[in-house]
């Protein structure tokens, strides 16, 4: 129960900080900016205190060390996997775009005898 009084007190000030942005319509857009940000930083701070926000503390944490243990692709391969995309792009649009004429012709020359 207090975790749920704590989460809508974070939604409350989040809630909070968005509508200084629209009150302070006629301050500098900083004030504005600034207004925003600190509601998301109080309500960032006081959902962090609940469980689920620790719960999402951890997952965050282990989220990280998995990433780290990812073999991302070197710049050449990233290269060479973009151009082969790339190709196969082209020779399918070239593909379609006969395909499509070839069926324009049959269609409108041969069947319906509409000579352009």
């Amino acid at each position: 129960m207090v975790d749920r009084i704590k989460f809508a007190l974070a939604l409350l000030l989040l809630a909070t900080g968005i509508a200084g942005f629209y009150l302070l319509g006629e301050q500098a857009m900083i004030l504005r900016v600034l207004s925003v940000l600190a509601g998301v930083g109080a309500g960032v701070a006081v959902a962090w205190f609940t469980e689920p926000g620790q719960r999402f503390f951890v997952f965050s944490k282990e989220a990280t060390a998995e990433t780290k243990k990812v073999a991302w692709p070197t710049r050449k391969e990233t290269l060479q996997t973009t151009g082969i995309i790339f190709g196969f792009v082209v020779v399918m649009a070239l593909f379609l775009w006969l395909t499509d004429k070839t069926l324009e012709w049959v269609l409108f020359d041969l069947v319906l005898g509409w000579k352009k």
